[in-house]
């Protein structure tokens, strides 16, 4: 019997190198989930900068701009890019809400939100992209559970958070090979994003939702993902949350 010539081994290939943080852009990092994102960023090793209507903790680089104003966002970006640093990544995490019933909510009111939520991400990114394809960079845009379903009383936040999810998976598709794009699906966090709502909009003493600061870590886990491997969609809720599904 004639021996067979064993099969050589192929070599095998190095591991995936976990993607060092960099600067991080980060909208609305002033509060809520943006804040918890400006510590985590910085906890890993990057250096976060924000783009909020107000000035965010003592220290971080930032410009203050109304994000439902596209074309200042993106001087805005441009701006720090220049004084800072150009993005590495940027997620969009600045939002806002108008509670009511749609005959009950002025028109300015009910667009702001679609300005700030979905118009002030795309004029973010749009600005940062140059810089991101550049450096093979992350976007992480916001979405929310209510942009996988519709709720009473919430029209211009569900109309906005379902469109960042569109525009996110288009981007994706459109920016294959040489931007990461990720759309995190967040449920309700304990921030003060209802702060101020009327007692009806308000979650109740018993809400399950989640800490902002597990939250921060999904994205940062996002944001580490190696080159060329991408967590296309990531929904991070509290265990016992009732918006999902």
């Amino acid at each position: 019997m004639t021996a067979t010539a064993p099969t050589p081994r192929q070599p095998e290939s190095p591991a995936p190198v976990p993607r060092e943080l960099g600067t991080v852009y980060v909208t609305g990092g002033a509060s809520g989930l943006g804040a918890a994102l400006v510590d985590a960023v910085t906890a890993a090793g990057g250096k976060p900068v924000v783009l909020d209507r107000v000035a965010p903790a003592a220290g971080v680089p930032h410009a203050v701009v109304d994000l439902s104003d596209s074309a200042a966002a993106a001087a805005a970006v441009e701006r720090l890019a220049l004084e800072v640093g150009p993005p590495d990544a940027v997620v969009t995490a600045a939002g806002t809400d108008a509670c009511g019933r749609l005959d009950e909510i002025d028109v300015e009111t009910w667009e702001r939100v679609v300005r700030v939520n979905l118009f002030g991400t795309v004029a973010v990114v749009r600005a940062a992209l140059p810089h991101l394809e550049e450096r093979r960079g992350t976007v992480v845009t916001v979405a929310s559970t209510l942009g996988l379903k519709g709720v009473s009383d919430a029209t211009a936040y569900c109309a906005s958070k379902f469109a960042v999810r569109g525009f996110s998976q288009a981007l994706a598709a459109e920016l294959a090979g040489r931007v990461g794009v990720t759309c995190l699906v967040p449920g309700g966090m304990r921030t003060a994003f209802f702060d101020g709502r009327t007692e009806q909009y308000r979650p109740g003493p018993d809400a399950d939702l989640n800490d902002p600061r597990a939250t921060a870590a999904a994205v940062v886990t996002a944001l580490r993902q190696p080159v060329g491997c991408e967590i296309r969609e990531m929904l991070v809720m509290a265990s016992g949350e009732t918006s999902w599904p």
